[in-house]
């Protein structure tokens, strides 16, 4: 609603995606109504990809060695089936008539960012979470190792609104099988809020030290003026 430019960072779930996308609309509405620059403002909402594939990979791994359980085709699945349905919830958004009144007076949608799409899982190929999830209004923030592989293998097609029945299909077997994906987002965000505020603070905590050496290097150097004045 001021016109600031934002990334919405560490979501994972579809439910969560819904609020940001609902907040971005309604500040632009806010920004509107005093006759604001809609055209300047972009947004971004980061969703974290392959995280999503280890946790939910972990579950079905101790189903299938504590139980048994015949779960081998849903490894890997979740992350790109969970990355679809938002792709989808935001396609919804943005093509409705709300938006369509802010699009009329030059407002840009807030394009869904896939975040952590390094392969993690050597078993998995090696761009899975890039040509997975290839699709208009979208950014990827492509770690470079993976770049160079997608350049060199990977196929550049339109694929992340394609096969969205499968992914609904992914996640009511995972849901059959006890996994619950709202649980396992809602724990991947708590630990992620938690590593960012470490790695915020351990910042802070180096500056604090650096201003205190610079400070202490400055008050020996004028100590050191003083002497030789006395002198």
């Amino acid at each position: 609603r001021e016109g600031i430019n934002v990334n919405v960072t560490l979501i994972f779930s579809i439910d969560a995606y819904e609020q940001v996308s609902d907040a971005y609309i309604s500040g632009l509405e806010d920004l509107a109504e005093v006759d604001g620059e809609l055209s300047g403002v972009a947004s971004v909402a980061s969703f974290f990809v392959s995280r999503v594939d280890t946790a939910v990979d972990d579950l079905l791994d101790g189903r299938i060695r504590d139980d048994g359980q015949d779960l081998e085709g849903l490894l890997g699945k979740a992350a790109i089936a969970n990355a679809k349905l938002a792709y989808r919830t935001f396609s919804s958004r943005f093509s409705g008539q709300r938006f369509a009144a802010l699009r009329a007076k030059g407002a840009r949608v807030q394009r869904p960012l896939w975040g952590s799409t390094g392969t993690k899982n050597p078993a998995y190929s090696d761009v899975r979470y890039l040509d997975s999830l290839i699709g208009p209004d979208t950014v990827n923030t492509v770690p470079e190792a993976t770049m160079i592989a997608f350049v060199d293998h990977g196929r550049s097609a339109r694929t992340l609104d394609q096969d969205v029945q499968d992914a609904e299909k992914v996640i009511e077997a995972l849901q059959d099988a006890g996994i619950r994906l709202d649980q396992v987002t809602t724990k991947l965000l708590a630990d992620g809020v938690s590593a960012f505020a470490a790695s915020y603070d351990e910042l802070l905590a180096g500056i604090e030290d650096k201003a205190e050496s610079l400070l202490a290097r400055k008050h020996q150097h004028a100590d050191a003026s003083s002497s030789a004045d006395s002198g």
